[in-house]
């Protein structure tokens, strides 16, 4: 039979391996950056945009959708390519994926500084580049499925199934996540309140880590480390196991990010129980690559791809551990809020995909230019420095996660909190913070090695943009009926059937999840004396948004004693129906905020936002004095309060008509009150509106502090 004759595109793979590096290296930088901030505010620079709560998400999503997203799009157009025999469907597809994609990237750079967010964790880009996103991913997917039609390969290898729950998933994650009400080109409010919107976003968050930083990796993992190894995946029939269990499981996690929350308790309980459950499909995946070099162990000694390899699959291994290990209420009941979670975190990400990305890097980049490693003792520096970077960051923040949450809880023999400052905790884990910032340079040291490496590997050899290939024709269906065969074999032979089953499978978790939570309306209670904020309180909170204050408080007290002794009565779920979006932060580097209303003067939140260390010695906020001197926008107070009551805000019929009245006369009551602790300040700023929304914050409920 006669072959075909095509040309595999590498150019396309060249770019994204281009970005990844670029990417890579300026998300590190940032992340850098924001790791010195936390024990040197001087580190914030002393102006709006390079605040940590501002750069703090342009941090994790260039190294998230920028560094990983490149790498992903680069590993699947190799791959891919290979694994159907087939070039990419369509070169003006892929140019225009690659080029759409960076443009996301730059609108991110640019608007997330400016305060242009969303304020979800992960998903914190304004409601046009969300629609950008979706076009560049229905492109990347039309490309990769029409790849997929003209492949010359009857059968799809494991990789591809995990690109396909990738491309679904992904989708189904954004589309749902996404959903807003925009006010204007850069302003949006989410669909979701309260309690159902942070069922939503950490679905979404918890899921974006399990198909985007995960699966596409695992099908990366299944093509290229056999191809480094020179040997055959360990186990088919494993990865048959691991593909549908995986993302079957995955998706009904989410919950245990929210546990000990107003999140009702039966969705906490299935979070936490198909949490237990993904530790074995994630073993089972660790297992199988690993067991893949099971005889070529002298050669893991000797290649240093394969060294990135091991560690990569470990660190998966530890990450995919520990996930289900602090989902356990008594162990997220200490480490919830603290730096264990961002250790944990980090493990995964720097080990598992910065690591894998690496080792694909140093394995493809000299085959793409027909030459050989620049620097074998480079790349050998690089992985050492790499993993001691992964070290100086983890183990300090672990630390420093220890310490946070027994501290937290502790109490004197006579009943008291032992540490009712929460800086004290703070000021007692800064040199862990310096540990981290120093294992963050190492990392980033090995990146920019990895880059020169690279660039000099590529100089020495030449780009082979077309490479020639030949294969046979697809085979006739016809040919191999009446054949014995495994079942799975007739579902990879279909690649829209494995599309349709892996979108079933992923939505069972997620409608079991929420659907109660909407529509059976005694899951979330409400609270009469729950009102809507005030015009001036909801431009306030829209600030707090602004400057990322979610980044560092939260505003959720646990129903612990050591939480209510400290901040006051436990949080209600009735009590954040008009939170749109919700606010309950992940994360505590300064204390809760849900029972702040009231507790200090006007006089001391405006000092405070404008210097902190006058009012908490120690502290490590940034000054936010720009508060005083820029004017609160009231344009947009109208059209704020129509969102809010399209959105089913119950505001007077015909208020967004006089409104700004309102803003006037409460900005004027706290101007006039501050007035009398000699503080002049401009009623029409934005320091007021801030201090009116926390002065709001916890106070609809009668609190026993």
């Amino acid at each position: 039979m006669q072959t075909d004759k095509f040309y595999y595109d590498n150019k396309i793979v060249r770019d994204f391996a281009i970005a990844t590096l670029v990417w890579g290296i300026i998300g590190m930088t940032v992340g850098l950056l924001i790791a010195t901030q936390l024990f040197s505010p001087e580190m914030n620079l002393g102006n709006q945009y390079t605040t940590f709560g501002r750069i703090r998400p342009l941090h994790t999503n260039a190294v998230i959708f920028a560094f990983v997203g490149n790498a992903i799009f680069m590993g699947v157009y190799y791959s891919l390519q290979r694994l159907l025999k087939a070039r990419m469907y369509s070169d003006v597809m892929s140019k225009i994926h690659f080029w759409g994609w960076q443009l996301i990237i730059v609108a991110a750079v640019i608007t997330l500084p400016l305060g242009l967010t969303t304020s979800h964790e992960y998903a914190e880009l304004e409601w046009p580049i969300d629609i950008a996103i979706t076009v560049i991913w229905v492109v990347f997917g039309v490309n990769m499925f029409g790849t997929i039609i003209k492949r010359r390969e009857r059968h799809l290898y494991v990789a591809i199934w995990f690109y396909i729950a990738t491309f679904v998933t992904v989708a189904v994650l954004h589309i749902v996540n996404s959903a807003q009400l925009p006010i204007s080109a850069f302003k949006s409010y989410y669909i979701y309140a309260g309690v159902q919107d942070a069922l939503v976003q950490w679905w979404y968050g918890h899921n974006a880590v399990a198909f985007f930083l995960t699966t596409p990796y695992l099908g990366m993992m299944y093509y290229f480390l056999p191809k480094m190894a020179n040997r055959p995946v360990y186990s088919y029939r494993l990865s048959i196991l691991h593909f549908w269990a995986l993302i079957f499981i995955y998706i009904w996690a989410g919950p245990h990010h929210l546990l000990y929350t107003s999140l009702p308790g039966w969705a906490q309980s299935v979070g936490v129980a198909f949490s237990i459950m993904l530790i074995a499909p994630s073993w089972g995946g660790m297992i199988n690559g690993l067991l893949t070099l099971r005889g070529a162990w002298d050669k893991v000694r000797d290649d240093v791809t394969l060294k990135f390899m091991v560690v990569a699959l470990t660190a998966y291994g530890m990450a995919t551990f520990e996930g289900p290990m602090l989902s356990l209420k008594g162990v997220n009941a200490i480490a919830h809020f603290t730096d264990w979670i961002v250790a944990h975190v980090h493990v995964g990400a720097l080990g598992w995909n910065g690591f894998l990305t690496f080792g694909v890097m140093y394995w493809l980049i000299p085959r793409m230019y027909k030459t050989k490693l620049y620097s074998n003792k480079l790349a050998s520096f690089h992985f050492w420095i790499g993993t001691l970077g992964i070290l100086f960051y983890a183990i300090p923040l672990y630390w420093a996660g220890f310490t946070q949450g027994l501290m937290w809880k502790e109490f004197t023999p006579e009943g008291l909190l032992k540490y009712s400052n929460f800086l004290e905790t703070l000021i007692r884990i800064l040199p862990m913070y310096i540990m981290r910032s120093i294992g963050g340079a190492m990392y980033l040291i090995g990146v920019i090695v990895m880059a020169y490496n690279l660039v000099k590997t590529a100089k020495a050899g030449k780009l082979v943009e077309n490479e020639y290939a030949e294969a046979l024709p697809l085979p006739k269906l016809e040919a191999e009926e009446g054949k014995k065969e495994f079942w799975h074999r007739k579902i990879e032979r279909k690649p829209m059937v494995m599309l349709v089953l892996s979108l079933v499978v992923i939505l069972i978790g997620g409608l079991v999840e929420m659907l109660p939570t909407f529509f059976i309306s005694s899951n979330v209670p409400t609270i009469a004396s729950v009102k809507p904020y005030t015009p001036l309180e909801l431009h306030g909170r829209d600030l707090y948004i602004r400057e990322g204050c979610v980044n560092c408080h939260s505003q959720t007290v646990r129903p612990f004693r050591s939480e209510t002794e400290r901040y006051g009565d436990y949080s209600k779920a009735g009590e954040f129906v008009y939170d749109y979006p919700f606010l309950w932060g992940s994360k505590r580097t300064g204390p809760d905020l849900h029972r702040q209303g009231g507790k200090y003067s006007n006089a001391w939140h405006y000092n405070h936002m404008t210097d902190p260390r006058t009012m908490s010695p120690g502290s490590i906020m940034p000054s936010y004095d720009w508060l005083i001197d820029q004017k609160l926008d009231i344009s947009t107070t109208a059209a704020k309060i129509k969102a809010m009551q399209t959105l089913g805000v119950p505001y007077p019929a015909n208020y967004a008509d006089i409104a700004n009245e309102d803003v006037a006369k409460q900005a004027k009551f706290i101007a006039d009150d501050l007035a009398q602790n000699k503080i002049k300040a401009s009623s029409d700023t934005e320091i007021i509106a801030i201090i009116a929304y926390l002065q709001r914050l916890g106070t609809d409920i009668k609190n026993k502090n």
